[in-house]
């Protein structure tokens, strides 16, 4: 799982940055008001409307932007969406998973079809490699930032599946269902997270480095840059100075 610790630090920061743009407040409303249809307008009896509501504050959107998202989904407003996973294989092997939210599943299947193979890969049938990803909550700290035995202590007793040292980050691996529990109490202790969200992580990952690197996170860009798509999961193992580079 070393690759996703790296990934999920440098899409923390292409999300600020792409955030000051509008893209992922589109996404983020999107997901509100689907949540709010789905379970309800109370964040506190809705929990996924609550985590999205927390991503909404994590990118800084108004307020105002959220309690309409709200309202709007609450009410039965909004365009019907139908959630959507599409699997496949990138360059250099790698698996994908793409999370859609879509009212027109044809028109994104098409485009995200198109994406891939425009991308150096392929669209695969369903179960082709949902196999090779679990949901778990994710907590991300960076290194130098927090002292290790308190989060360590605090995360074991909140309830934390595992700890994972990388070269900058420390990633705390949780039950989907453990997520909040463990978040808060870390919180709690001025445990303040780098990023923080349940996500798909690979069981394992596979290498890639030089051109295939290269083409794979193009391709991961482009996903995320799709206005269907919410989420993109992958299980590549790039090294940080090559992501950095190469991003």
């Amino acid at each position: 799982m070393s690759g996703h610790s790296k990934w999920a630090t440098i899409k923390h920061k292409k999300a600020r940055t792409d955030a000051a743009r509008g893209k992922v407040f589109t996404k983020i409303i999107k997901e509100i008001t689907t949540a709010a249809k789905v379970g309800g307008g109370d964040p506190e009896g809705n929990p996924r409307l609550r985590l999205a509501v927390d991503k909404a504050k994590e990118a800084n959107m108004p307020n105002d932007n959220i309690k309409r998202a709200i309202d709007k989904g609450a009410g039965g407003g909004g365009a019907a969406m139908e959630e959507l996973a599409y699997e496949g294989y990138g360059p250099g092997g790698v698996a994908f998973m793409v999370e859609v939210m879509t009212d027109n599943r044809n028109r994104s299947a098409g485009e995200i079809r198109s994406i891939f193979e425009k991308g150096g890969g392929n669209l695969g049938a369903t179960g082709s490699v949902a196999y090779m990803f679990k949901r778990k909550g994710s907590i991300i700290f960076e290194k130098g930032k927090v002292e290790e035995e308190l989060l360590t202590m605090t995360a074991i007793d909140a309830g934390a599946e595992d700890i994972l040292s990388e070269e900058s980050t420390i990633e705390i691996m949780t039950t989907p269902e453990n997520f909040e529990k463990v978040r808060n109490g870390l919180k709690a202790k001025g445990l303040i997270p780098y990023s923080a969200e349940v996500t798909m992580v690979p069981d394992t990952t596979v290498k890639v480095t030089g051109e295939a690197a290269q083409k794979v996170l193009n391709l991961v860009n482009k996903l995320e840059d799709h206005d269907d798509v919410q989420a993109v999961h992958a299980n590549f193992d790039i090294s940080e100075a090559e992501i950095e580079k190469l991003q």
